[in-house]
């Protein structure tokens, strides 16, 4: 297309892009409530609850190691997931990965503990955990996909950022149902009986997602192309012969996920484990948790936003770059038992900077591949690259012991990924101003900035049409 050209009409297929975005972000919270009451619960209890108490070193690393099987079973899940979203449509997706979140996350709710069971235990504590892996696999590229196809040209990062503004929401409250359990009750009920309780809220989940989520309407670019029969038979074949390069960028990218990772799973252990931490209560922690995630809610629409005016590519690699060189500081203030300054570097690190990279990835990644196999090329190169991250909290615990200067150890590691994910993200094709049928194409030529700008300007009046 011309450097001139608008991007393509389609007058035949309604755009709900606000009612998508709500879906989005509603769908994410609440599926991602709860994949990280795991993660905190990973940190908190499960060292305690499903594991021997001999050792208790021993017990955390094990503890983190099922939170890691989680991002094992995202890659495969990504795949089968992706698949389906690419030729049966994101809607049908979206309403499986929620279904299949909630019922295993409720059975986590039921089950034994080591001192009743054994071994069983934790094999079935690890088993909950592939289920969710699975779900959780397709659930950002596909709620992400969905919200960008309905979005008007020209703010595709401002509506996608949602997606990820209900992750955050998701995090926030998994730490604010913990919270007031671990703040009231006795140590002994919460380790008990206490901590089950915010699994045992999926059934709530359940009902809710499914409700949010059949009401979206199928997105106008998947029913374009399974109306003229561009659906692909096999997508991860296809995506890997056309965009195998973008997908290794995507894979690179994603190690980002050693940041939130650092800050909820990591730093939880290290500040609150007897065997391991340096002794914050487990209320305190959480109300890190907490603050960062109200101020990363707040920020990633406006970044969303910005990544609309400047590009993508400047966002990811300020924030992959500030964020991880901040993990030195963060880190420090927790091992000289500092609370306040543990707070500032939490929110500096996790709840502003991050968000450069955090607000913009789900219309970066997708932007890099066409519709046919958009769903499955950003699925299963996010998943990869979130995999190999999977298990830093445990390779933390195990190679930077309580004696060892911790701080130095794990913050080096972190700023080697985000140096990584700059790279990769600078050797990218900006996309913000490519229309949508030619995203995905490496030769596709940006809208002008003046025509961009012009096309921005008149989309308010599309959206009030369309919702």
């Amino acid at each position: 297309m011309s450097a001139t050209s608008s991007p393509p009409a389609t007058p035949h297929v309604k755009r709900t892009p606000v009612r998508a975005a709500l879906s989005g972000w509603l769908g994410s919270a609440l599926e991602y409530y709860d994949f990280f009451i795991y993660a905190q619960a990973a940190a908190l209890v499960f060292p305690t609850v499903f594991f021997p108490a001999d050792d208790p070193q021993v017990a955390v690393v094990a503890s983190l190691a099922t939170f890691g099987v989680g991002y094992v079973a995202r890659p495969i899940g990504a795949f089968v997931l992706g698949h389906w979203g690419d030729t049966h449509g994101r809607k049908n997706m979206l309403v499986l990965c929620m279904l299949m979140m909630g019922i295993s996350t409720l059975l986590v709710a039921v089950l034994p503990t080591y001192g009743q069971v054994g071994v069983l235990a934790p094999a079935l504590l690890v088993l909950m955990r592939l289920v969710q892996g699975f779900a959780v696999g397709g659930e950002i590229a596909g709620a992400s996909t969905m919200t960008m196809e309905h979005a008007p040209f020209g703010k595709r990062g401002f509506y996608t950022s949602f997606t990820l503004q209900g992750v955050q929401g998701g995090q926030l409250l998994a730490a604010a149902i913990f919270l007031p359990l671990a703040a009231v009750l006795p140590e002994d009920a919460f380790l008990s009986w206490g901590w089950r309780i915010p699994f045992l809220l999926s059934a709530v989940v359940i009902v809710i997602g499914l409700v949010v989520r059949r009401k979206v309407e199928e997105t106008p670019a998947f029913q374009e192309k399974a109306a003229t029969g561009e659906v692909p038979k096999a997508p991860i074949v296809q995506v890997v012969q056309e965009n195998g390069a973008d997908m290794l960028r995507v894979v690179v990218m994603a190690l980002m996920n050693a940041v939130p990772l650092t800050a909820t799973v990591f730093g939880a252990t290290y500040a609150t484990s007897e065997a391991y931490g340096v002794g914050f209560s487990t209320a305190t922690y959480l109300w890190i948790s907490v603050a960062g995630n109200l101020v990363a809610m707040v920020l990633i629409p406006f970044i969303g936003n910005l990544s609309d005016r400047i590009g993508r590519r400047p966002c990811i690699i300020v924030g992959s770059l500030g964020s991880t060189a901040m993990a030195y500081a963060y880190l420090h203030a927790i091992s000289i038992d500092n609370v306040v300054l543990a707070f500032v570097f939490a929110i500096i690190m996790w709840g502003t900077v991050y968000q450069g990279y955090n607000a913009v990835f789900p219309s970066f990644y997708q932007e890099l591949f066409p519709t046919r196999t958009r769903v499955t090329g950003f699925a299963v190169s996010q998943n990869i690259g979130t995999m190999i991250t999977a298990f830093l909290p445990s390779l933390f615990a195990a190679i930077a012991p309580p004696e060892s200067n911790v701080p130095l150890i794990v913050g080096s590691i972190v700023l080697g990924i985000g140096i990584a994910v700059a790279i990769a993200a600078f050797s990218a094709r900006e996309t913000f101003r490519v229309a949508l049928d030619d995203l995905g194409k490496p030769g596709a030529v940006p809208i002008e900035k003046a025509e961009y700008e012009r096309l921005r300007s008149g989309g308010e009046e599309r959206i009030a049409q369309t919702v």
